[in-house]
Order: structure tokens, then C-alpha cells, then sequence
């Protein structure tokens, strides 16, 4: 596990004690790269008391407008959910999810996404994700602080540190880079634009199409010479269409 290559990412959180508490939670586990989403108050002095001796961590933390920004550079993506999906996401427990990560870290950037505090992250947001992180609370009183979902998170990806965790090692051997987020975002906007042009999707009635074929692409992970490919053949196809509507 390399702790250079993952990223905290905490998005439009409300309550500015989280993020000291957040910070705090990742010192403790050897964590350091924190990134917020447009928080709502920040610098406010309640994170500075929260945060006690990892101040640092907070200070030193990343502040974007979007998600889109926060996740550009990354090849592997993971959000918290704790909340059943009309589509179904590769999803695990905050364990096997450490495990992934700590191995993916090796030589990806990933980041690791937590909602608000009300609602967590939205569905467009998490379809963004290779794989969601469930936290498996009691039914009887399932809601969890921000910044101790981040600290069961951070304690698994330090026990995975600490036991060298190697079950995804394939990865490691990969000959080309994986695609990152924002390759892979573009590329979601070109094959919708493709399969509008070929009249496989229609805008006025879109139904689950684009949302499976993103589980799809996402579950797989393309690399980024697949990606290329891939885009080769969406512009080949959209050159065809058009010409067939001349």
C-alpha cells in the first residue's frame, strides 16, 4: 500500500467539525491526502479543534468546486454507500474494500469518496465508482458519523497495510495504465453521443441505458490503450452515421 496515492475525498460536507474529526481519523491510520468538495464552511475554527494534532493533514487538505476535479487523475474509484441501488454496483464491506484499495495504491491513484452528512453521495456521483464500500451497521440504528465511516475505512487500509495485502498483484503486472476518471468521463460523453447519432438511444426515453453500459465499462476497467480503441471505434461510427444521413 502506498498512502501517497490515495485520496480522502469529502463532498459538500455541511458540518465543518467533520472534516477536523476526518483528518484526525486519517492521521491516526497514516493517512495524509485529504481532498473536500465545495465544503459549505471551511477554514471555521470548529475543524481546526476537531482536527487536535492532525492539523496538519487539514490544512495542508485540497479544496475543488466538483467532484469532476477532485477525481480527474485517479484509475480507481470507491464510494460509500450505505443505501440499496434500483441498479446493483460491485459492492464489498469496508474490509475487502481496504484490501482493494491498499493493493490498488501500489501504482494507481485512488480516491475514496463519503458523502453529506444527511444523504451521502448522490447516484450520479456514484456512478462514477468501480466499486461502492457498504459499511454493515445494525439495522436498529444504521446512521454513521462522517468521520467515523472514514475511520473504520482508515483502520482497514491500515490492517491492510499491515498485512501486506497482495489479492489483486495481477494489477500490479498490468502492462499499460489504467484509464483514469476523467479519460473514462469523456469517453461516456462520446459513446452517448455515438449511440444518439445511431439511434440506439433515444434522448426523450434514455430508460437505464447509459447508467448499465457505465456499470459495465466500470466493473471491467479499461486501460488506457483500450480506452483509445475504443474511442477509435465511436469516431469511426459516428463518421459512417453521418455520411448514411447525407
Amino acid at each position: 500500500m502506498n498512502p501517497d496515492n490515495i485520496d480522502i475525498v469529502l463532498v459538500h460536507t455541511t458540518h465543518s467539525g467533520n472534516i477536523g474529526g476526518v483528518a484526525r481519523a486519517m492521521k491516526n491510520m497514516g493517512l495524509h491526502r485529504l481532498t473536500l468538495v465545495s465544503p459549505l464552511e471551511f477554514p471555521a475554527p470548529e475543524a481546526t479543534w476537531r482536527a487536535a494534532s492532525a492539523a496538519d493533514v487539514m490544512e495542508s487538505a485540497r479544496i475543488v468546486d466538483t467532484l469532476e476535479e477532485a477525481i480527474a487523475d485517479c484509475q480507481f474509484v470507491v464510494g460509500t454507500s450505505a443505501r440499496e441501488r434500483r441498479i446493483p454496483w460491485p459492492v464489498q464491506d469496508a474490509r475487502r474494500c481496504g484490501d482493494r484499495i491498499a493493493s490498488h495504491s501500489s501504482n494507481e491513484r485512488v480516491a475514496v469518496l463519503f458523502g453529506r452528512e444527511d444523504r451521502g453521495l448522490l447516484n450520479e456521483e456514484l456512478q462514477r465508482c468501480h466499486l461502492h464500500c457498504h459499511i454493515p451497521t445494525h439495522e436498529g440504528y444504521a446512521s454513521l458519523n462522517l468521520a467515523m465511516a472514514v475511520q473504520i475505512v482508515a483502520y482497514e487500509l491500515r490492517m491492510a497495510q499491515l498485512g501486506e495485502a497482495t489479492n489483486l498483484a495481477e494489477d500490479a503486472q498490468w502492462d499499460t495504465p489504467f484509464a483514469t476518471a476523467e479519460d473514462m468521463a469523456r469517453f461516456y460523453e462520446h459513446l452517448e453521443s455515438t449511440l444518439v447519432d445511431i439511434e440506439f438511444l433515444k434522448p426523450e426515453a434514455p430508460r437505464q441505458l447509459m447508467r448499465r453500459l457505465k456499470r459495465l465499462y466500470n466493473r471491467v476497467r479499461l486501460d488506457e490503450m483500450e480506452l483509445n480503441i475504443l474511442r477509435g471505434i465511436l469516431s469511426e461510427t459516428q463518421k459512417k452515421a453521418r455520411k448514411s444521413d447525407r
